[in-house]
């Protein structure tokens, strides 16, 4: 059986030890609290997840971009691959995040879905970022790039 968005993003965000998902982030308007939440969250990135092939995945820059503004931390979005290749939406957020400030990133689905599968396998590393595999993409390192930037 195949995973949701939701697990999927959940999987996701554990690539990245210390991570928190669906974190709250809280602001107040006239008067009122609100609040946005953040699909991960880690000590140095605020990150929205969205799939290929939906129009709603833009959303996510500007989603990152305010929990950013709110928290300070560096924003990023990364879109989960499903059919393995570069539709439109992903060509767009490619070009876009960028020129936004946001760091972007894919992850296709098989991917997630070994890593998942084998991390009992794996030393426990404090970031157990995926890197390119045969056949199965997903290279969070440019999230390891920019914490150490912005530590640096």
């Amino acid at each position: 059986m195949r995973m949701g968005e939701v697990q999927l993003a959940a999987l996701l965000c554990a690539f990245l030890a210390g991570s928190d998902a669906e974190t709250r982030q809280y602001f107040d308007v006239n008067g009122l609290s609100r609040y946005v939440r953040v699909d991960c969250e880690t000590q140095s990135h605020v990150i929205e997840i969205g799939l290929d092939g939906k129009a709603s995945s833009r959303d996510s820059v500007h989603q990152a971009l305010f929990a950013a503004s709110l928290t300070g931390k560096i924003p990023a979005v990364i879109l989960i691959d499903r059919d393995g290749f570069e539709g439109r939406f992903e060509y767009e957020m490619r070009h876009v995040a960028p020129a936004a400030g946001v760091v972007y990133a894919t992850c296709s689905r098989g991917a997630i879905e070994r890593w998942a599968a084998t991390s009992a396998l794996r030393d426990g590393a404090a970031n157990d970022l995926p890197r390119e595999q045969a056949g199965l993409s997903c290279d969070l390192s440019r999230l390891l790039a920019e914490q150490v930037a912005e530590t640096g």
